[in-house]
């Protein structure tokens, strides 16, 4: 019997995994022994990021190169996927966006951009997931979402709005596919040091907030999500569905 935590032979899309929190999961899952379909846009980083895991002796990964928020172009990166591989055993939905303004300033432009790479993007891979996911009778689908799916800050409402949006998608995804053999979680960060944070850890009074509002009191650690996203894809997660895992260091308990 393998362990409970072993990965190997399992086939895993992490999308946005040239960097930040998407790299680091990604990272978690090559090293529990699955095969990486790296995602993104930028050519130069995935090339890295496949021979640091190369280096590493991690089983090979293969590079996809499409927008999330292009719905024909992820229809035809799930359409290669199917036609070189037959099947996907894990999709870790990770690439999204933030802009802050207050919501005065923020136009439609802004919300529906928001919206697209945090939410809607998540849906159009998910679904896509299931097409293969369903027929095989086993996946595990992990979307990204954060602590601001049931919290608020000033200056992110589209931000707010679609990771609270992404918690009820989480839901239904599960409750309508539970008997298929697939699962459907979300892991939702604190506050980690990524692009999207940058402009929070350079601002003194900020970065200072994070670190009193933290019970930890210091930012995380992006590989201290691994264990979160190898616990929900790996047969020891096989009745969590439907979940949030929050990985914020006490944060979500104290604010």
């Amino acid at each position: 019997m393998k362990p409970n935590f072993d990965l190997t032979g399992r086939l895993a899309l992490v999308t946005g995994s040239s960097r930040g929190l998407g790299w680091a999961m990604a990272q978690a899952l090559a090293a529990s022994g699955a095969r990486l379909l790296l995602h993104g846009r930028d050519h130069a980083a995935l090339a890295a990021r496949a021979a640091t895991l190369a280096e590493r002796g991690t089983p090979a990964a293969e590079i996809l190169y499409f927008d999330v928020a292009d719905g024909p172009a992820v229809q035809d990166a799930f359409a290669e996927i199917t036609e070189a591989h037959g099947r996907l055993d894990i999709l870790v939905g990770n690439a999204g966006g933030i802009i802050r303004k207050p919501v005065l300033e923020f136009s439609d432009a802004d919300w529906h951009q928001v919206l697209e790479t945090d939410l809607s993007s998540c849906f159009r891979c998910a679904r896509e997931a299931l097409r293969l996911m369903i027929p095989q009778g086993h996946g595990r689908i992990i979307l990204t979402s954060s602590i601001m799916g049931d919290r608020a800050r000033p200056t992110i409402p589209a931000y707010v709005a679609a990771k609270a949006g992404l918690h009820g998608l989480v839901r239904a995804l599960a409750v309508e596919v539970a008997t298929a053999g697939v699962t459907v979680n979300a892991i939702a960060p604190g506050y980690f040091p990524t692009d999207a944070t940058g402009p929070v850890q350079d601002d003194p009074v900020l970065n200072q907030w994070v670190i009193d509002a933290t019970p930890m009191h210091r930012w995380g650690d992006p590989a201290e999500l691994g264990g979160a996203v190898v616990f929900l894809a790996s047969d020891a997660a096989s009745f969590v569905t439907g979940s949030v895992l929050t990985v914020d260091g006490g944060a979500s308990a104290a604010l």
